[in-house]
């Protein structure tokens, strides 16, 4: 009489049974690669959406610590900001890479990259870098109220364009959608009026808005 199988023999048996295994060109193995790699870009473009909404909560946070304790920024402290504190935030780390490479040396990956985003953010300054408006006396009152946390309430808030190359000038690149902001006051564009005193004039806007 054969043996019997003892029940964790039968139960590996049954597992094995059970579990198919699909020939590599056959539909259902091309089916669950398919399943397989769409949870992958899935996964990829979760990390990615996250690293860029911790990018934007560092800006923001930035920008939020600069909010005076009354009132709003005028242009030129907006500037200095932007000019000493901003963009020279990665200086004393690139200092110390540089400091810990010894003479004849590649770059490090980290001295590297810090050195691309200086240029990277420097030429976007030059050429109208988009910042929250701190100049702005309904945007400064409703960024105070923001969370830290959540991103989204950013878009409620009005953006402007500023350079290194036309400090005077001001192009507001994104009106705010918040009911406090939408028409308090409207865009403003430089004349040409006086070459060595450069004015700033509003102009007159139309803004529809959802809800």
């Amino acid at each position: 009489m054969a043996p019997t199988k003892t029940g964790k023999a039968a139960s590996v048996a049954e597992k094995v049974k059970k579990e198919k295994v699909y020939h590599p060109q056959s539909r259902k193995a091309g089916q669950l690669a398919r399943k397989a790699l769409r949870k992958g870009k899935m996964g990829s473009q979760a990390s990615v959406r996250g690293k860029k909404h911790n990018h934007l909560a560092d800006v923001y946070n930035f920008f939020y610590s600069c909010i005076p304790e009354t009132g709003e920024l005028s242009l030129d402290e907006l500037h200095a900001i932007v000019r000493d504190i901003w963009l020279t935030r990665h200086d004393d780390e690139l200092a110390e890479e540089q400091a810990a490479r010894r003479k004849g040396r590649p770059k490090s990956v980290k001295e590297t990259k810090l050195e691309e985003v200086n240029l990277r953010e420097s030429e976007e300054y030059r050429t109208g870098l988009e910042v929250i408006d701190l100049t702005h006396p309904p945007t400064v009152e409703l960024f105070r109220r923001w969370d830290q946390k959540e991103v989204a309430f950013i878009q409620l808030l009005r953006f402007i364009r500023i350079s290194s190359t036309n400090p005077d000038s001001v192009v507001v690149s994104r009106p705010g959608k918040h009911h406090t902001i939408v028409g308090s006051a409207k865009p403003l564009i430089p004349t040409n009026d006086d070459d060595d005193a450069p004015q700033l004039v509003e102009v007159e806007t139309q803004m529809v808005v959802d809800g």
